[in-house]
């Protein structure tokens, strides 16, 4: 008896064991008539698509259009070495001085298959070295075509095959509330995209450029999105990003951009010239105030008023006289002096232009071939 009770205990403990290792082995063995198995939970859900469509509201398509064509911009300006710092007497009460190459920040435009990048004329001026470096991180040293300090605009040229290229918007048709994505490199921290919306038209007179009609927008723009583009919710460019206001140099909610429409014409003329041109007709504006109204005897109540013309300028010798009231150039309409300006420098020198002038209570047409307008003087250094 206890002999077959120990063969008994002994089967059951090794078939025990066979079970544990087939259970641990060959859980599969064990299934049912089915050929089921216990489900299991998935813990992680499989990833999205990556191509999968954006969500409603999604300005993805936009910025992934417009985001290749825009490039970081790095200069380099040798530092000026004093020239009493071989003098140890200097050395001993200033030290020495740091002589290092300045180093700056920016962005730009790619605007053309051929090379040519806009930017800002203060991201550029005065670097001895421009390094632009493309979404894809292609870099390349660039070089100056030409620039324009009155609108802060300049057009680089970079020497790279199959070059991305943004698509020209139309800035003119732009109206208060159109949302926006400004794109650029703000602080040097990479390529970055922010949304708004244009919060204004046609500021001037903030004392940024000598020809101010920019865009505003609530877009974040910060140092280093200088030369960056605002697009539309298409991806098409509407301006250049230039300046921001803000008491602590960070996005206070107000940033400025030149139109895509200023940008071009400087673009082209830079191109083919080498430099802008702009129209000039000698003549000393005002913007039209009752009191200046009263002083001149003028019935208008809309328009810009000469207070003073150039002796043997354009616009003498066509007949304006100082009173006189300007209240459109070739067709378009002038309300202030910043608008006079910029469809006067739009002119073509040497092309005459029909100016709609009111004149105490008369309204005349007078046709003003304009100059070329002369360069601002430099200051003594």
């Amino acid at each position: 008896m206890k002999r077959t009770w120990l063969l008994f205990s002994q089967a059951v403990t090794v078939l025990l064991a066979v079970y544990f290792v087939v259970a641990t082995l060959k859980p599969d063995w064990l299934a049912g008539p089915q050929g089921g198995t216990t489900p299991t939970v998935a813990l992680f859900q499989a990833p999205a698509e990556r191509n999968a469509a954006p969500p409603p509201g999604s300005f993805r398509v936009a910025a992934q259009k417009a985001s290749a064509a825009v490039v970081s911009i790095n200069t380099s300006k040798t530092a000026r070495r004093n020239p009493n710092s071989n003098d140890p007497w200097f050395r001993f009460f200033f030290g020495d001085q740091d002589n290092e190459p300045q180093i700056g920040l920016g962005s730009g435009v790619i605007v053309s298959p051929t090379g040519y990048i806009l930017t800002n004329n203060h991201v550029i001026e005065g670097a001895d070295e421009i390094e632009v470096i493309l979404n894809d991180s292609r870099h390349g040293r660039a070089r100056v075509i030409g620039s324009d300090p009155d609108s802060d605009l300049a057009v680089l040229k970079i020497e790279l095959d199959k070059l991305p290229v943004i698509v020209l918007g139309n800035s003119d048709a732009l109206q208060v509330g159109d949302p926006v994505l400004a794109i650029g490199n703000p602080f040097g921290v990479g390529q970055t995209v922010t949304s708004g919306i244009v919060s204004a038209l046609g500021r001037n007179q903030l004392g940024i450029n000598t020809f101010e009609n920019f865009i505003q927008t609530d877009a974040a723009i910060n140092p280093g999105n200088s030369g960056g583009a605002l697009v539309d919710i298409n991806g098409n460019l509407l301006g250049i990003n230039t300046a921001i206001y803000s008491r602590s140099g960070g996005n206070m909610g107000i940033g400025f951009a030149i139109p895509v429409a200023t940008a071009q014409q400087v673009l082209e003329s830079i191109v083919k010239d080498g430099q802008v041109t702009r129209g000039w007709i000698g003549v000393e504006p005002s913007d039209l105030t009752p009191e200046l109204a009263e002083t001149f005897g003028v019935k208008s109540n809309d328009g810009v008023i000469i207070t003073g013309v150039l002796q043997n300028g354009p616009a003498a010798g066509a007949g304006i006289r100082p009173g006189d009231v300007i209240t459109s150039v070739a067709g378009k309409p002038v309300h202030n002096v910043s608008e006079l300006l910029t469809s006067v420098a739009a002119l073509k020198p040497g092309s005459p232009a029909a100016f709609a002038v009111q004149r105490q209570d008369r309204t005349l047409e007078i046709s003003i071939t304009p100059g070329v307008r002369p360069k601002p003087r430099r200051a003594p250094q």
